[in-house]
């Protein structure tokens, strides 16, 4: 299945829009509950008004709510960043810290964004159990977990390590583009021949065709 994931996918990779670890630590922190698309479309000007730590730690809240207001939840998130950047400086010099352990303390930073953040930042492998991930590995069968830690854990056990990170990221523009949540497009799904939970959604090529959303087709 991964080599079918591999094939439809090559150029996977993360879709959020970063240049160095701060960023992308930021953008992922922003990302919950919206999508990439929104993230990006407002990190340019944020970046640009605040682009180091120490200033997105002195930020106005006000400021930064307004240019995150089309992310949603934005007065929670600009509070969250700020705090995040604030202990950024408190505890790592204002630098992004490539160590796990470190990462998951900071404020808003939770497994999932911590490998996010080393994998595609700094190169450490990681699984980014998000819920395109998690729903893919249980309808392929990986996992039976629904805790995203023990789903995690249960997947990488079935790859190589350094495979784990563009694993995430095929299984991600798998479910985003063609298995999706509602309504997967089973007809038109290059897996579908291995896939355990084919039938789920429409199985006429025309009509999982139509389900397709920016991405190849099998």
């Amino acid at each position: 299945m991964y080599r079918e994931l591999v094939r439809l996918y090559p150029d996977a990779h993360c879709e959020l829009d970063f240049e160095g670890p701060l960023q992308l630590l930021v953008a992922t922190v922003l990302s919950a509950q919206t999508t990439d698309k929104r993230v990006n479309a407002v990190t340019p000007r944020l970046f640009e008004r605040y682009p180091g730590a120490e200033d997105l730690a002195g930020a106005d809240a006000g400021e930064v709510e307004q240019i995150l207001r089309p992310t949603g939840f934005y007065r929670a998130k600009a509070a969250n960043v700020i705090r995040l950047a604030q202990a950024l400086c408190e505890r790592h010099g204002g630098e992004v810290p490539a160590d796990p352990e470190a990462l998951v303390r900071l404020p808003g930073v939770g497994r999932k964004t911590a490998n996010v953040v080393l994998g595609n930042a700094f190169g450490v492998p990681g699984i980014t159990v998000d819920t395109h991930f998690g729903r893919l590995a249980r309808r392929f069968g990986w996992t039976a977990q629904t805790d995203p830690v023990r789903a995690e854990h249960e997947v990488g056990a079935l790859f190589e390590r350094k495979d784990w990170t563009m694993l995430s990221h095929r299984v991600i523009w798998h479910g985003r583009r063609v298995c999706h949540a509602r309504k997967p497009a089973c007809g038109a799904c290059g897996l579908a021949r291995m896939c355990p939970a084919f039938g789920e959604g429409p199985t006429d090529p025309d009509a999982a065709r139509a389900l397709l959303r920016d991405g190849p087709r099998a």
